[in-house]
């Protein structure tokens, strides 16, 4: 037939259908891959829009603020304590070129091995941990990189998918606008690295005691194994969860090249060795006194261009003046010292030592034990005021000398004295309840005699004893002279311990005034802007311009420092005088605790009611002040500060000189000062008749225009009867020394039975003739005077009692008067001796003198009865 037959419809069909099957799959194929490609890219797009949205933590725009814990060095960078930032945790600002390699290489394979590749977001470790929970249905992996682990710092989020989109927003914010080594030193220092410690540096400190760029691999790695889990890996709880840590750390190192094979294997070998925890406090009453402002060093800190009045927050370390093993040693003899007096109600202690030649704290110790409660050991001795006793006394002796021309030769009265006072009169007593006589300045200074020092404050006048001490840095006596009267000698007024301290420090500088400095150095480190790292550290603090700040307004500007306050011959006299062991045995005895085994210029002080005992003394080198006493102000058992402050004054001295090796004062400058020979009675240059001398030190001038002593005569007695001998045949003749006294003695020296001699003549000789050419009479230049009331006294008749109110009248009378008489409102009265007299008291105002036939009437004084 010869013809082809057609093909079967069916397969035609099939295969027409497959091919017209073809690009429709390709187009699904296509449209599910820009689907798929959508999904993928969406989220990243999402990103990319949430993350321009997203502001810049103002952290990272403005770092500087960052508050940092401040650590407080003693002055050879031995750490005393750290206080923590205002969020509790310890951190310390460092700069990424500061921390070393170490760490960055640790931290790098602990947390994020492509950190330089990734833009904020690991798109791979997304991936794998996504995997890796779907196939495990658990967590095995994180996908943190650092930078979304320094947002989630700066940002806390909940960790929901939402919290964490925010996160990885954040996170690309952070990379768009610093750069790599910007985001590590952020993360280095805003992170975790265990409780309370925020950063790496801190860490470093608080774990291994070293900055972070001295760490060894292995301490490296340690703390990069910390931010993963810093309560999990806390090595104070157990080290062994965070040495399994820091070997996988030490692993990721060698697999990504980041260590070397020997250097990993030497790291795993290494123990993890903490550093030991910090022993006490360290300071505390200092520490609070320099943050809080009582001391004026701190304002260094506007110098250093800080603008902060208070270091805490802003400096990360302070370096104070004190010496961590003085100061340890002074509060341990602080708390002997508290212990062995508690059974004379003693609680409470206070020490500060200074360097003199730069007025620097090396020790401070405001209380025996500042968590001692129920001696109120929180209170501050070495700021607390204080009433000083006699420790004043030395700088109004030193004013009486460069004002009215005293000497350490110069003869003072102490004898019963009374003084005008607002309220009526004041008669001082010395503190062994007995009157020495006329007395030199050396004896009287040396053993604290209160009646001469008194006498001497009086005859300077209270405003010029207030303003010398005021000139000496005591702002805290801010009230009229009038408030304290003569008694400031005394120490009737309040001071700071540190203010009395430095006044002696002065007197040991030859009078030369510098302020209490507590602070060395203080050390800034925090970033300077979001696009460099800087640090400023170990700036030192500007000598300060005036003294310490004072509790009270001043009632003058404390002087400049350098500014001379006393004058340095006397100043040096006043150094002699308190560095005389021999000088205070009549009152101290041998042994006493002011008797040490070098020169040591010393003086204590007891307040009225035994509250306080001061103790302060100096070397050349070193000043220590001591306070003894109870914070309530309740009285001791009768501790004075030769026995309550001066033993815990002598323990510290003798720490204080393995600190500063003792030596011998300087000598006196002899164009300045000379040592010449005086009488010891009279303080004058001695005649034949003197028969006790002493070598003592005196300006020259005054060296010069001594006058021959006048206190020692010698008298022709009638050997038969030891009255005076007239024309006596010389065979009942002998010639004896006797002692002279002005009428402010004379009472004194009969009482106490002094050699004086005797006024009448022998009745067996012819006549005699007086020292003045008349028969029997005072010497000549010989003067009474009004010994009691004193000049101003006032008195109050009390209506409640109904017997005789009287006051006695006492006069002062020259050897050779036989009969005075007062004369009270014009009318004489004829007294004889004891030349005393008990007058009732009649109101009104009345004036009273004394005379004397021979002999020169006293100043005639005014007083009232009210």
């Amino acid at each position: 037939m010869g013809a082809h037959s057609p093909p079967e419809p069916g397969r035609a069909g099939q295969r027409r259908a497959e091919l017209s099957r073809r690009p429709r799959a390709r187009r699904l194929l296509r449209r599910g891959a820009q689907i798929a490609l959508a999904l993928a890219v969406a989220p990243w797009l999402l990103l990319a829009v949430l993350a321009a949205l997203t502001p810049l933590p103002p952290e990272l725009r403005a770092p500087e603020d960052l508050a940092v814990s401040t650590v407080l060095l003693d002055r050879n960078g031995t750490v005393l304590r750290e206080l923590r930032a205002g969020d509790g945790a310890r951190a310390r600002w460092l700069p990424l070129d500061e921390a070393g390699d170490r760490i960055q290489r640790a931290l790098l394979a602990a947390e994020d091995k492509r950190f330089a590749r990734h833009p904020g977001v690991d798109p791979i470790a997304v991936v794998r941990a996504a995997f890796q929970l779907a196939a495990e249905r658990r967590v095995v992996s994180g996908a943190s990189t650092i930078t979304q682990q320094l947002a989630r710092a700066l940002v806390p989020r909940p960790r929901t998918a939402r919290g964490k989109l925010g996160e990885m927003a954040l996170a690309l914010r952070i990379e768009a606008s610093l750069s790599k080594r910007e985001i590590l030193e952020q993360y280095l220092n805003r992170v975790a690295f265990g409780p309370g410690l925020r950063g790496v540096e801190a860490a470093s400190r608080f774990y291994f005691d070293k900055p972070t760029r001295d760490l060894s691999l292995a301490e490296a790695a340690a703390l990069a194994s910390m931010p993963r889990g810093p309560a999990l890996y806390d090595p104070r709880r157990g080290t062994g969860p965070l040495e399994r840590r820091r070997n996988r750390v030490l692993d990721r190192m060698l697999a990504a090249g980041l260590a070397g094979e020997a250097e990993v294997a030497r790291a795993r070998a290494e123990p993890i060795a903490l550093a030991p925890k910090g022993a006490g406090l360290g300071a505390p009453h200092l520490v609070r006194a320099v943050l809080g402002g009582a001391l004026g060093p701190v304002a260094g800190l506007d110098a250093a261009g800080q603008g902060a009045a208070s270091p805490r927050g802003r400096a990360s370390s302070i370096t104070l003046t004190i010496d961590r093993g003085l100061q340890r040693e002074v509060e341990v003899l602080a708390q002997q010292t508290v212990r062995s007096l508690s059974d004379r109600d003693v609680g409470a202690a206070a020490v500060v030592v200074l360097e003199n030649a730069t007025g620097e704290v090396l020790a401070y110790v405001g209380s025996h034990d500042i968590e001692d409660a129920a001696g109120l050991g929180y209170n501050d001795g070495v700021l607390a005021l204080r009433q000083p006793g006699s420790a004043l006394k030395p700088f109004v002796y030193e004013l009486a000398m460069e004002q009215l021309g005293f000497t350490a030769a110069t003869v003072l009265p102490d004898v019963e004295l009374s003084f005008p006072t607002a309220d009526g009169s004041y008669a001082p007593r010395n503190y062994d309840g007995r009157f020495h006589g006329p007395v030199r300045v050396r004896d009287a200074l040396a053993n604290s005699y209160n009646v001469p020092a008194v006498w001497t404050a009086a005859a300077l006048g209270p405003e010029r004893v207030l303003t010398r001490l005021r000139e000496l840095g005591l702002r805290s006596l801010d009230r009229e002279p009038s408030r304290y009267g003569v008694a400031i000698a005394l120490g009737d007024g309040e001071v700071r311990l540190l203010d009395l301290a430095n006044a002696y420090a002065t007197l040991a500088r030859g009078g030369i005034y510098l302020p209490v400095r507590a602070v060395r150095s203080l050390a800034f480190s925090s970033p300077s802007s979001p696009s460099s790292s800087s640090s400023q550290a170990g700036s030192p603090v500007p000598p300060a311009r005036s003294g310490s700040d004072a509790p009270v307004e001043p009632p003058a500007a404390p002087p400049e420092r350098g500014a001379r306050v006393l004058d340095a011959a006397r100043a040096r006299v006043i150094v002699d005088i308190l560095a005389d062991d021999r000088a205070r045995l009549a009152s101290f005895g041998e042994g006493n605790a002011l008797d040490l085994p070098f020169p040591v210029a010393a003086k204590t002080g007891t307040s009225k009611g035994f509250r306080d005992n001061i103790a302060v003394g100096f070397t050349p080198d070193v000043t220590v002040a001591v306070w003894v006493g109870n914070f309530d102000g309740s009285p001791m058992g009768g501790v004075s500060g030769i026995t309550g402050a001066g033993p815990l004054f002598r323990d510290a001295m003798l720490a204080a000189a393995r600190l500063r090796p003792p030596r011998p004062f300087d000598p006196p400058d002899p164009e300045q000062l000379a040592e010449v020979e005086v009488c010891a009675l009279s303080g004058m240059r001695p005649t034949a008749a003197c028969p006790h001398r002493r070598r003592e030190l005196l300006p020259r001038g005054d060296a010069a225009a001594l006058s021959p002593c006048d206190m020692h005569e010698a008298v022709r007695i009638d050997r038969r009867n030891g009255l005076r001998a007239g024309a006596c045949p010389d065979a009942a003749v002998e010639e004896r020394v006797f002692e002279r006294y002005d009428a402010e003695l004379t009472a004194w020296a009969r009482a106490a039975g002094r050699p004086v001699a005797p006024e009448a003549a022998s009745p067996l000789c012819g006549a005699l003739a007086g020292l003045d050419g008349a028969p029997g009479g005072p010497p000549a230049g010989a003067r009474v005077r009004v010994a009691y009331p004193p000049d101003g006294a006032r008195f109050v008749l009390d209506p409640s009692i109904n017997s005789l109110q009287a006051i006695r009248l006492r006069a002062d009378v020259p050897p050779g008067v036989a009969r005075a008489r007062f004369v009270l409102d014009g009318h004489p009265v004829e007294i004889g001796p004891p030349f005393a007299l008990d007058w009732p008291l009649v109101a009104g105002a009345h004036r009273l003198r004394v005379e004397a036939d021979g002999a020169a009437a006293g100043e005639e004084i005014e007083f009232s009865v009210e």
